[in-house]
């Protein structure tokens, strides 16, 4: 059912999984860490009948096989934005869960005028209300750990399925639990040690992603938005909601995906491609 690609942009070759009629609106699918484009295949079999949809592996991830000298998420929409141009991309929803979704942030503030809708998933979002609660909880410990240089990679490289197995389990929403064969997929999506580096990167690129966002605050974006989270992440989605709203997010609503965790696209594919088809449904129909 789905196509593989490369689609190179600036000199880099990024893995692009697709499926659906070109000729449909595109769902474009940003996983975090520590996931490949694999997050999304439950949602893109669902989805595919109605809509033209794609992942890719974030650049050094996976299947894609070139690092970034730098994850900032602003110059990871970049690249994004250079998919969509190459693909002649122009009705897009894009999808980012976890850093995918800080992602899709920094894609809503640098190009606001670029994309029909977004859809933000699990994720807090760097310099965003309630960003430094979320960072000052001693269970984000992993926070600080992964922003350590060098240090993440030394103990976990070769140990990368039982540590990547306490945030799968830790994580997960009750009685909820990813498949061995899907554990497996996504240590081998990390099993290069720039593969694995890029996903710290993410984590170390934190302090700049605070940056950018504080730059960009008052970018009004007027694009429609969906917060999705899950009800056993326990989170005050109207905390986030202030925060979006409070930093030019002119256009968000949000919605709770019951018996889910942070895996949300894993453990719920019905579920959140449901909520994708409504929220698409009601922003044409506005």
């Amino acid at each position: 059912m789905f196509t593989h690609r490369e689609v190179i942009v600036k000199e880099v070759p990024i893995h692009v999984v697709e499926a659906g009629s070109i000729s449909k609106p595109t769902v474009f699918f940003i996983h975090g860490w520590p996931t490949c484009w694999l997050e999304f295949e439950g949602m893109m079999n669902r989805l595919a009948e109605e809509y033209h949809v794609i992942a890719i592996d974030i650049p050094g991830i996976g299947n894609s096989v070139v690092p970034l000298q730098s994850y900032s998420k602003r110059n990871i929409a970049e690249y994004i934005r250079g998919i969509m141009d190459h693909m002649n991309l122009y009705d897009v929803t894009l999808v980012g869960c976890d850093a995918g979704g800080q992602v899709t942030y920094a894609f809503l503030k640098s190009f606001p005028n670029r994309l029909s809708r977004a859809v933000i998933m699990n994720v807090a979002i760097p310099g965003v209300d309630p960003w430094n609660e979320v960072k000052s909880n001693p269970y984000i410990w992993h926070f600080a750990f992964h922003n350590v240089p060098e240090l993440p990679e030394i103990l976990t490289s070769g140990k990368e399925l039982p540590y990547f197995s306490f945030f799968y389990d830790v994580l997960a929403g009750k009685g909820k639990r990813m498949s061995d064969a899907r554990r497996k997929s996504y240590v081998e999506a990390y099993s290069r040690l720039d593969a694995l580096k890029a996903g710290f990167d993410l984590y170390r690129s934190f302090l700049e992603d605070e940056k950018d966002n504080a730059a960009s605050k008052n970018v009004m974006a007027s694009t429609p938005v969906l917060y999705l989270r899950g009800s056993d992440e326990y989170t005050n989605i109207e905390k986030y909601l202030a925060g979006f709203r409070e930093n030019g997010l002119q256009n968000i609503n949000a919605k709770i995906i019951e018996n889910c965790g942070h895996f949300s696209a894993e453990e719920q594919p019905e579920q959140i491609a449901m909520a994708i088809r409504e929220f698409i449904h009601n922003t044409l129909l506005r």
